[in-house]
C-alpha cells in the first residue's frame, strides 16, 4: 500500500511509519517534527516565525499538494492537523479526499467531540474536564472549551470526523468518547513504541530511589504536575535518605531523555486511566510509572496478568501514600521494572502496533471493491 501519514504527535506516526515500512509499505511522514521534540520526516512543514508566518505557511502547502495525491491511505493525526484557520482547512481537507483513497483520522488528541463529550457526558471518573462532578477551571481547560464549542475550529474538526472512512484510538479514554458517536467506524489500536530492549537497563541496588518529574509549566495544572510535584516533594522531605528527585524543566528532549533514563519511577499523567507515550518510553526502558492504570487501561488491551503501573486518584494523598509504598517495598523495584518492559513488549511493540493498523487499511480498502 501506498501511505501519507499527516502529522505527529509525540512519535506517533514516527513509529508506526518505521513498522509499516517494515511490512513492505510505501510511507510517506508529513510534519513540522512535533516542536521541539523534531522528529524525523519526510516533508516538512514546520511553520515560521513573525507576521506573515501564516501566509507563507498556506502558500507553502497549496504548492505541496500534489506531493499529497495518489494514495491508497491517508491518515491525519487529528482533523486540525494543517497548521492554518478553520476555515482555511477545508480546501486542503476536500483535496485529500478528491485525491486518494481513503481518509483515516486519528482520534489522538483534543477536538470537538472530546470537549463536548468531556463537558456533557461525565464519561469518565475523573478526566480533563471534571473530577467526580466537580467541573475543573484551570485556565487550559477553559481554552479547549473555548477553542470548540460553538466556533469554526469545532465545527471543521466535526465535519472531518463525520467524514472520515475509519477513527483509530490510541487509548482506552479516546475509544470510549468517540464510540459514542462513531460506533461502526472506531477502531481501537494501541501506541507504538519502539523498544530497544539490548540497552542496559537502570537496576535497583538498594541506593536512593530516584523519582523523575517532567514539569511543563504552561500544563502543569492541566497535566496534574501540579499535586503530584508536591506530594513528591513532601516524600523525599520526610525520607531524604531513601530517595532523591530528578525533575526536568524546560529542557530540550535529548536533555529529557537523558536525565529519565538514569531514574527508577516516573511520574506522568495524574488524570488519566492510561500510560501516555512518555509513560510507555519510560516503561520501555524499564522505568516504573506512577500515573494513569485503571482497570479499563488493562481491560482494553485483554491484560490479565501484569500490572506494572502504580496506579493513582487525582489526588493529593493518592500520590503520597503510593510513593510512600515505593519506598516501603524497593524490594518490588526490579520486578516493576522488569514487567513494564514486558508490558510494553507484549501490548506496543512498534511492529505489532503496524500490523493492526495494516489489517485495518486492508478492510477498508476491501470494503471500497465490495
Amino acid at each position: 500500500m501506498k501511505i501519507l501519514l499527516f502529522e505527529e504527535y509525540s512519535g506517533l506516526h514516527t513509529f508506526l511509519a518505521k513498522g509499516l515500512k517494515e511490512l513492505g509499505h510505501h510511507v510517506t511522514l508529513v510534519s513540522d517534527g512535533n516542536s521541539f521534540r523534531d522528529y524525523p520526516r519526510d516533508i516538512n512543514i514546520k511553520r515560521g516565525e513573525g507576521r506573515l508566518a501564516g501566509l507563507w505557511h498556506y502558500l507553502r502547502l497549496r504548492r505541496l499538494l500534489p506531493q499529497f495525491s495518489g494514495y491508497d491511505i491517508v491518515q491525519l493525526i487529528n482533523p486540525d492537523c494543517f497548521g492554518l484557520k478553520a476555515e482555511r482547512q477545508y480546501p486542503f481537507y476536500h483535496y485529500l479526499r478528491k485525491h486518494n483513497k481513503k481518509i483515516v483520522a486519528g482520534a489522538f488528541g483534543c477536538d470537538w467531540y472530546w470537549v463536548n463529550d468531556g463537558i456533557h457526558h461525565h464519561t469518565f471518573r475523573y478526566g480533563d474536564f471534571y473530577i467526580g462532578e466537580q467541573k475543573r477551571s484551570d485556565i487550559s481547560t477553559q481554552k479547549f472549551i473555548d477553542e470548540y464549542i460553538d466556533t469554526p475550529k469545532g465545527d471543521y474538526t466535526r465535519y472531518v470526523m463525520e467524514d472520515a472512512d475509519r477513527i483509530p484510538t490510541c487509548l482506552y479514554e479516546y475509544q470510549a468518547c468517540y464510540s459514542r458517536y462513531f460506533p461502526d467506524k472506531t477502531q481501537f489500536i494501541p501506541l507504538p513504541i519502539v523498544c530497544d530492549y539490548d540497552a542496559p537497563i537502570h537496576t535497583y541496588n538498594n541506593q536512593k530511589v530516584r523519582f523523575f518529574i517532567g514539569i511543563d509549566k504552561e500544563r502543569s495544572v492541566y497535566k496534574g504536575t501540579d499535586i503530584m510535584w508536591k506530594a513528591l516533594q513532601d516524600v523525599a522531605s520526610r525520607y531524604p535518605d531513601r530517595c532523591e528527585i530528578v525533575k526536568a524543566e524546560s529542557v530540550s528532549f535529548h536533555e529529557y531523555m537523558q536525565l529519565m533514563n538514569s531514574c527508577d519511577v516516573i511520574l506522568d499523567q495524574l488524570y488519566s486511566y492510561t500510560p501516555s507515550m512518555n509513560s510507555l518510553l519510560a516503561m520501555s526502558k524499564g522505568i516504573i510509572v506512577v500515573g494513569g492504570g485503571e482497570p479499563e487501561n488493562y481491560e482494553i488491551i485483554n491484560e490479565k496478568e501484569l500490572r506494572p503501573i502504580i496506579n493513582v486518584e487525582p489526588t493529593y494523598e493518592s500520590v503520597y501514600t503510593q510513593l510512600e509504598w515505593i519506598l516501603h517495598h524497593t524490594d518490588c523495584i526490579n520486578k516493576l521494572k522488569e514487567d513494564s518492559i514486558c508490558y510494553v513488549k507484549k501490548h506496543h511493540d512498534y511492529r505489532k502496533v503496524a500490523k493492526q493498523y495494516e489489517g485495518m487499511y486492508k478492510a477498508l480498502l476491501q470494503s471500497s471493491c465490495q
